[in-house]
């Protein structure tokens, strides 16, 4: 029987399953425990060395300590990096609150900066008018026509 034609009690041709069949030898896994539960650890394993590190990331900034391992074949891991979560979110914490206090020290700054600004202008409005008032001539106080003085003497009180 010619190879190229199919058999009379299998009409169909068996095709393989697509795909790699080799062991994973580029496999990465990523192991996090917390300190609430460390009898509990999250383990993932992935192909993907970006997924791996992000999925890494992700645990350590929820406060986990992170081991992310590369398979090495035949069921070894080798340590690519580990990833102290807690210290991480310890260090976030603290550039957060010492942000924040830079933006109120700003805030502050700028407030009291603005007061000076409005107490020099309303210095120099007083000085203005001051300045007009005494440049006039005084004005006749008599109870009848009543105008205002320039000043007043005691004895005229």
């Amino acid at each position: 029987m010619n190879r190229s034609s199919k058999h009379p009690d299998r009409p169909y041709r068996r095709r393989a399953v697509p795909g790699d069949h080799t062991p994973n030898s580029r496999g990465y896994r990523v192991t996090a425990s917390w300190d609430a539960r460390p009898d509990r650890p999250a383990i993932r394993t992935t192909p993907d060395k970006a997924k791996a590190r992000r999925i890494a990331r992700e645990y350590a900034e929820q406060g986990a300590y992170v081991i992310l391992e590369e398979h090495r074949g035949r069921n070894e891991w080798r340590t690519v990096r580990e990833l102290d979560g807690p210290a991480i979110v310890a260090a976030a914490r603290a550039a957060a609150e010492a942000e924040r206090r830079a933006a109120e020290q700003a805030e502050a700054e700028r407030v009291e900066q603005l007061l000076a600004v409005r107490r020099r202008r309303r210095l120099a409005a007083e000085a203005t008018t001051h300045a007009r008032e005494l440049m006039s001539p005084p004005a006749i106080v008599r109870p009848e026509h009543r105008q205002r003085a320039r000043h007043i003497t005691g004895a005229q009180r």
